[in-house]
């Protein structure tokens, strides 16, 4: 039998390495085996990695393009759909402008299919109308990061640093569920004598793990963070000196937290003050400790403010810029990193530049030979982007993202979607929005094709192809160097092979923030991945960031000042409970690919509304009962799970699944104003048993 071909999952951020086997045994043309010399995960894989195979079965994917005909989604040849996209795409720049044309990424796509769909919109399109759906997933800790170290990269060390630290914070995070091979390093860190803190509003996996679990109500981990600097301050557990030599912006810092009583936070939070007292306690006397967040605290309207309060509690205590200690997010999607890294993103060029940066302009520009002011300027967020489908912006080209699930409001998303003029969808299955589009086409998946992508420790990997594609399908490297050239001959600026985009990424990312220069496909083969910033072929990467100075101008973190302040939407008379969303271990993401894989859909067969037995006692429903929940957005329907794992003021939804159930039907886009991020993680709903 052929020897395997060592690759990386399709899945999550940790991008665990695997192999796959060649099989003649059905459907199916490989198997996944282990691949223990990978360190991220070395070997072990969860379930969505172990049935990343079955999408490759061609009755589970897209095999051919189709044409919307008298209001039916038809087969038809590639140059016929690549001539109706050509021709939508130009039809609504003709008609309304080079704007009104937009296109929304995803968080899964390679750095390469990244790079040039982010090259694609500014050089041939013209236009500011991009953005994509890791805009959903980490901004508020990119925004964070940003201003407090200069730059933004998930984790700024290893993930073998964690079992190192002597006490880890984990904020809104369940890896357990969304991430399990990751739960080692917190096993090995409590197997070392370090202490693992959780704070989520249920007692998740993960929660069951930690050695003290605080349960806040959705919303308010900003006021929590400040609670225990708060403490941190009073009870003398500073550093004094990592502040006076390395930080900026302490005194200002240090009188908001102070605003806010550990009595005061305990009433806003729900959380015992006992155990706000403890875990300041075992975090301040930790000789070296960590903060790590994720969605709960990220994605809300006060999120930047949110992880700027946990950045503020790393520095006040001396724990950032030195092995084994600090800040860091827990990256989503497999290329969330990378994905925002190099342009997609609307304020964004190659190497994390600036859009608005005349030398960022200047120098991405030469690597593109254009003219630096025919780059448009920073466009609208990704929310913002879908809001304004069908007014200002007129046809969309969508590639690996399903927002009809996805977004906040979904439904108004998928209205929005309804009246644009022309919608194109570019994805390996026939996702709830490729539904809606008037032309699909069928691309290449993770096996089918060979390319890079960017893991949460900034460590870059490489995806190597492994199987044959079916005949029908395309690469979206070579779709978009068919569209390139059908829109004004700009083809030969879009190469269709994986390597050939890298190098000229390298080229674009020089010099940046996310330097690339010096990583190449061998090196990345050679040593299991390399991280950034690696200007030079001759430099080692950089697994750990901020040891000798931060990113700013002056070489110091800032401090920033921030307050509390209510969720955009608090329960009332009429929505008296408190929503919260997120993910379960057998699906990912809207659920695209593994609800089409029978081993996952018998594991998490579907929605679900988990809530408290008081509160399921107080409104007549027991187990299994159908309930409606309701909030000023729309409405979701799904059984009730009962269990004493949530608090009795919050229901939780995962997610994943389209129709009646989709919980993105009742979440709130109020939107952060720095990092544009909607509030999946706090409504205001209520409960009606059917």
């Amino acid at each position: 039998m052929d020897a395997p071909t060592d690759t990386h999952c399709p899945y999550c951020a940790l991008q665990c390495g695997m192999a796959l086997r060649p099989t003649t045994r059905g459907p199916v043309p490989v198997t996944v085996v282990e691949r223990p010399a990978f360190p991220v995960n070395q070997g072990a894989l969860c379930g969505k990695g172990a049935n990343a195979a079955a999408v490759l079965d061609p009755a589970a994917r897209l095999t051919t393009p189709l044409v919307r005909r008298d209001g039916v989604l038809t087969p038809a040849s590639w140059p016929e759909a690549l001539d109706a996209v050509a021709a939508g795409l130009a039809g609504a720049a003709a008609a309304h402008g080079r704007h009104a044309v937009g296109v929304f990424g995803g968080g899964g796509l390679t750095n390469e299919k990244a790079y040039l769909l982010g090259k694609f919109a500014r050089v041939v399109l013209g236009t500011s109308s991009i953005d994509y759906n890791g805009r959903f997933c980490m901004s508020s800790a990119a925004a964070a990061g940003v201003r407090a170290f200069g730059t933004d990269r998930g984790l700024p060390f290893p993930l073998a640093d964690i079992p190192h630290t002597k006490c880890l914070i984990l904020v809104g995070a369940n890896p357990a569920e969304t991430m399990p091979p990751f739960v080692r390093y917190l096993r090995e860190l409590q197997e070392g004598g370090g202490t693992l803190i959780v704070i989520d509003p249920r007692r998740t996996r993960t929660a069951e793990l930690a050695d003290l679990h605080l349960a806040p109500r959705p919303g308010t981990d900003l006021a929590l963070a400040l609670g225990l600097l708060h403490l941190t301050v009073a009870d003398g557990r500073t550093d004094e000196t990592f502040i006076a030599e390395r930080t900026t912006g302490w005194p200002e810092a240090r009188a908001a937290a102070m605003a806010h009583w550990p009595e005061h936070v305990e009433a806003v939070t729900g959380v015992p003050l006992p155990r706000l007292r403890t875990a300041a306690r075992l975090f301040g006397e930790a000789e070296r400790a960590m903060v790590l967040t994720a969605r709960g605290p990220e994605q809300q309207a006060k999120g930047t403010d949110t992880v700027s309060a946990w950045i503020n509690l790393c520095l006040a205590t001396g724990n950032m810029g030195h092995p084994y200690a600090g800040y860091g997010c827990l990256t989503g999607q497999g290329n969330g990193q990378g994905g925002r890294e190099h342009g997609q993103k609307a304020d964004q060029l190659p190497g994390y530049r600036k859009l608005d940066d005349p030398a960022a302009r200047a120098h991405v520009a030469a690597v593109w030979g254009v003219d630096p002011d025919s780059l448009p300027g920073p466009g609208p967020s990704a929310y913002e982007l879908l809001d304004s489908l069908g007014t200002d912006v007129r046809a969309l080209l969508v590639a690996g993202s399903n927002p009809v699930v996805s977004a906040p409001r979904s439904a108004h998303v998928a209205e929005r979607l309804r009246s644009l003029d022309f919608l194109a969808v570019c994805d390996v299955v026939l996702s709830e929005t490729a539904q809606l589009a008037d032309v699909v086409l069928p691309v290449t998946q993770w096996a089918e094709e060979t390319g890079t992508m960017t893991n949460l420790e900034g460590r870059v990997i490489l995806r190597r192809q492994a199987v044959e594609p079916p005949a029908g399908v395309r690469s979206d490297l070579v779709v978009l160097h068919e569209l390139a050239d059908r829109l004004g001959g700009f083809g030969k600026g879009f190469p269709t092979e994986p390597e050939e985009a890298f190098e000229e990424l390298r080229l674009a990312s020089g010099g940046g923030v996310a330097d690339y220069a010096g990583i190449s496909y061998r090196r990345i083969a050679a040593e299991d991945g390399v991280f950034w910033p690696c200007p030079s072929p001759e430099h080692p990467g950089t697994p750990r960031l901020f040891l000798d100075r931060f990113a700013t101008p002056d070489g110091r973190a800032r401090f920033t000042p921030v307050q509390h302040r209510p969720a955009a939407e608090e329960p009332c008379a009429e929505y008296p409970v408190r929503l919260t969303t997120g993910r379960v271990l057998a699906q990912y993401q809207s659920g695209a690919q593994t609800r089409r894989v029978a081993a996952l859909n018998s594991a998490a067969p579907g929605p679900f509304v988990e809530l408290h037995p008081h509160l399921g006692e107080r409104l007549g429903l027991r187990e299994g009962d159908q309930v409606a929940v309701v909030s000023r957005r729309g409405r979701a329907v799904a059984p009730a799970r009962l269990t004493t794992a949530i608090r009795p003021d919050t229901v939780f939804m995962p997610f994943h699944w389209p129709g009646e159930g989709n919980a993105n039907l009742l979440t709130n886009p109020a939107l952060d104003p720095t990092s544009r991020m909607p509030e999946f993680k706090s409504c205001a709903v209520r409960l009606e048993r059917l």
